[in-house]
């Protein structure tokens, strides 16, 4: 569960914004709040029916499904657990894990369909971060880390190669409250960016996982409010542009859904931000551009609780 704090402020090592600015009080706001009285509401967003089948009419498979479970226990007590069982995904890939291999939940452990698990923790301290990839079939090669040091003690990073494509699994680090860890973030990034284009270079690559940003506005519902802090920063969203340029990857929703307002995958637990849909989207599938042919569908399910964040599904026909 995020830290909570003061209005604006980022957990230390969530991954997350632990909430957004108030908004100054202006007319609008009030004739914002007028409509909320009156039984309107806040914008919420409907995920739209499933597409199943590619440009071509292909049947989508694999099915694989991302979520940032915030500590494994806590997601099951909160049916979180339930979610990925109703949902079947090929290949389940969570993060925020916060614990070593042999700490986590038996029920987790022994996920029907997906007992092929992998795991990484921080070799550090435990509590923080994590993440593991649970594929049906079992991947012929599975590495963990990117190679540096500084990077990969952190357990942020698991690469897990198929025959038709890689899924690199991750939990990129945020800039922290106050930004104090922004310098850090961008060396990970430097380095997690080289590290990719190498593996794009010999096969197509799919990238799951927390990602710590909001790209664009329409990605955030506060984005003026929330420029200097950690998830919304312009170091942070050049980064990322710089990571999908550098290694060509696309973003999968926003190839599908270019316009498409108010789909979050993150709320902090503080000021009711959930109900009211106050919400970030730091959570992706990002592929080559070899693999957009292959792409049916790419589903925010922000109705799925469990965590602060909501589980991501993408879909291909391969």
């Amino acid at each position: 569960m995020p830290k909570r704090g003061k209005r604006g402020a980022v957990a230390a090592d969530g991954g997350e914004p632990s909430t957004q600015p108030e908004a100054k009080k202006s007319k609008a706001g009030a004739k914002k709040n007028e409509k909320e009285a009156a039984g309107e509401g806040p914008v919420l967003y409907e995920d739209p029916p499933d597409q199943k089948t590619s440009p071509s009419g292909k049947s989508a498979t694999p099915r694989i499904s991302s979520w940032n479970v915030e500590g494994p226990r806590a997601w099951i007590k909160k049916k979180g657990l339930d979610w990925v069982k109703e949902e079947a995904p090929d290949i389940f890939c969570p993060q925020g894990t916060k614990c070593s291999e042999n700490k986590l939940p038996a029920e987790l452990q022994a996920l029907t369909g997906l007992s092929r698990q992998y795991w990484s923790a921080p070799s550090d301290k435990e509590g923080h971060r994590g993440v593991g990839p649970l594929p049906r079939q079992c991947p012929p090669k599975v590495s963990y880390g990117v190679g540096e040091e500084g990077h990969d003690q952190e357990g942020r990073v698991i690469v897990a190669e198929f025959d038709s494509l890689v899924l690199v699994t991750a939990c990129v680090p945020n800039a922290g409250r106050g930004l104090v860890r922004l310098e850090h973030r961008q060396r990970c990034e430097e380095a997690f960016r080289k590290f990719l284009k190498g593996v794009a270079a010999h096969k197509p690559l799919v990238l799951c996982g927390d990602l710590s940003v909001a790209h664009e506005e329409i990605d955030l519902r506060n984005p003026k409010g929330n420029k200097k802090n950690a998830g919304f920063t312009a170091q942070e969203r050049q980064g990322f542009g710089e990571l999908m340029r550098d290694v060509s990857l696309a973003d999968s929703f926003r190839h599908l859904y270019p316009n498409t307002a108010y789909a979050y995958t993150f709320w902090t637990y503080m000021m009711n931000a959930r109900p009211k849909n106050v919400g970030w989207r730091l959570d992706y599938f990002l592929l080559s551009h070899s693999l957009l042919p292959a792409l049916c569908d790419s589903k925010v399910h922000s109705k799925a609780l469990g965590s602060g964040h909501c589980p991501i599904t993408l879909y291909l026909a391969l």
